[in-house]
């Protein structure tokens, strides 16, 4: 799909609603506020709201608004961030007239009149401020929308150190970073309110298993997350835990959920995403993920890492 296709349902439509998914992170919540703060400067005859449940910790990027029913009528909708439509924040999604989906993840099912899906991006900030520099003669971005797409990108990214920031995403971050906010207070910020990775090392260290090939995994079962309080989005943050402690080349996270096993791979150096390919999957070079159909597939797919970590 063009990027000019968005930019004519934007233009064509006098409320646009933007939704993300549920439990945020700072992409989800970044790209949903600079993606309104944007359009409201651009385009200030409009009706332009973000919805969706409130995440305290991340309100400092900006708050929710709460609309009716009746302000669907005859709205675009766009959907930051979210592969799948059950996770979508707010499921009056369905009430609007057109429906746009805005992701960077390519493992997630297909939804949406209009689909942008491209995880040669590293978050869904980095599209919208891509999409934003490059036509500049139909968006004013404003220093909030700016500050916002930074705390995205810089989220997903790991402050640009896990490996999935390429020369496009330094080269965006350069032009945002041009606009009068203070990069240092964002990530002090950031600090304070991010995932406290400390309270899974001691899970990572009794359960983690690294290879002689240096493959580390761990898989996490359904009786694990019921013990732990988290639904397997909220285990997520796992992988970072584990790249963090327990040393290795590539890591693989195995999440169980409604009869699947959802698989989490990075790496810093060494492809996945091929890997990834192989069970169905996808994602980036050194971050991708799959969707498996029960814990015995897991063995494969360390297998499968180790044979392409020795090549």
């Amino acid at each position: 799909m063009e990027q000019s296709d968005i930019i004519k349902a934007i233009t064509t439509h006098p409320t646009i609603i933007i939704h993300r998914h549920i439990h945020p992170d700072f992409d989800a919540i970044g790209s949903q506020i600079a993606l309104k703060k944007t359009l409201q400067q651009s385009f200030p005859e409009k009706n332009i709201f973000a919805v969706g449940c409130d995440a305290e910790n991340l309100e400092w990027i900006g708050s929710m608004d709460v609309i009716e029913d009746d302000q669907y009528r005859d709205a675009l909708v766009i959907v930051c961030d979210t592969a799948e439509t059950k996770r979508i924040s707010d499921q009056r999604y369905l009430l609007g007239k057109t429906l746009v989906k805005i992701d960077h993840h390519s493992d997630g099912g297909s939804y949406g009149d209009l689909s942008w899906v491209d995880p040669s991006y590293s978050s869904v900030c980095e599209m919208l401020a891509d999409l934003f520099f490059s036509y500049l003669e139909s968006f004013n971005l404003t220093i909030e929308a700016a500050a916002a797409l930074y705390a995205g990108i810089m989220g997903d990214t790991g402050m640009l150190k896990n490996g999935m920031a390429g020369e496009r995403t330094l080269r965006i971050v350069s032009q945002i970073k041009k606009f009068s906010f203070k990069p240092e207070r964002i990530h002090r910020l950031m600090k304070k309110s991010g995932t406290d990775l400390s309270k899974w090392k001691q899970l990572v260290a009794y359960r983690a298993q690294v290879t002689e090939q240096g493959i580390a995994s761990l898989r996490v079962t359904k009786d694990m997350l019921e013990n732990l309080g988290l639904d397997s989005y909220e285990a997520a943050p796992l992988i970072h835990a584990l790249v963090a402690y327990k040393p290795a080349r590539i890591w693989v996270l195995f999440i169980e959920e409604d009869g699947k096993i959802r698989v989490r791979i990075r790496s810093k150096t060494v492809p996945v995403n091929e890997i990834a390919k192989k069970f169905g999957g996808g994602g980036h070079k050194l971050a991708a993920g799959a969707l498996l159909s029960s814990l015995e597939e897991a063995d494969q797919v360390v297998e499968n890492l180790g044979e392409k970590r020795m090549r």
